[in-house]
């Protein structure tokens, strides 16, 4: 069950923006990754529980940021009901949608599971929800997603498969790299893996 931590930055100018320290781990019924993320000063920030079923789909999300709160699951598209911080009020959403997405890594393996694009593949569309922070509010994205190479690098565990995806936001046509190995993501716009304790779940 790999357990670490992650640097979170601003993409554009660099600025910190927190830690996750996460623990994930598939499963029988699919893939779960639980992390808490704190401020550079070491102040608890927001929470992250995700579910995901063998083929892909979100099952199971909850989010607690700046005492709001969303749960979610793919049904009918996809479907959230956000609650705000007094507890008195709540509203639902649903999109025709595949999948959520947000600041988490999390998210970015979900959705390779989902896609499960090889480099043989052409580009893929995919729409999602982002939750953004701090209060969590819904905004629908398209993006498209493309497995560019795989390569096996040589670690004292054995082999480990490094994907490199390159992602585009299809409102603005900006691009960036993923590089995911396994339930871990390496690298991305805005994250770092600082820490890792024991090597990727291959799924």
């Amino acid at each position: 069950m790999p357990r670490g931590r992650y640097s979170l930055h601003d993409p554009h100018d660099h600025t910190p923006l927190g830690e996750e320290h996460f623990n994930c781990a598939p499963g029988p019924s699919g893939w779960r990754y639980v992390s808490r993320t704190t401020t550079p000063s070491g102040d608890p920030a927001c929470s992250v529980d995700l579910a995901i079923d063998e083929l892909g789909r979100p099952i199971r999300l909850e989010l607690h940021s700046a005492d709001w709160q969303v749960r979610a699951a793919a049904v009918d598209g996809v479907t959230w009901v956000r609650t705000d911080p007094t507890g008195t009020h709540a509203t639902e959403g649903n999109v025709r949608a595949h999948a959520f997405t947000g600041t988490s890594p999390a998210f970015l393996v979900a959705i390779s599971r989902l896609l499960r694009l090889t480099p043989d593949s052409p580009e893929t569309r995919v729409r999602l929800v982002a939750f953004t922070d701090p209060v969590l509010a819904p905004l629908t994205v398209d993006q498209s997603w493309a497995l560019v190479k795989s390569e096996a690098h040589a670690t004292d565990n054995g082999p480990l498969t490094v994907d490199e995806y390159q992602v585009s936001a299809l409102d603005t046509g900006e691009r960036h790299t993923v590089h995911l190995a396994g339930d871990v993501v390496l690298s991305a716009p805005g994250i770092e893996l600082e820490d890792l304790d024991t090597p990727p779940s291959v799924f």
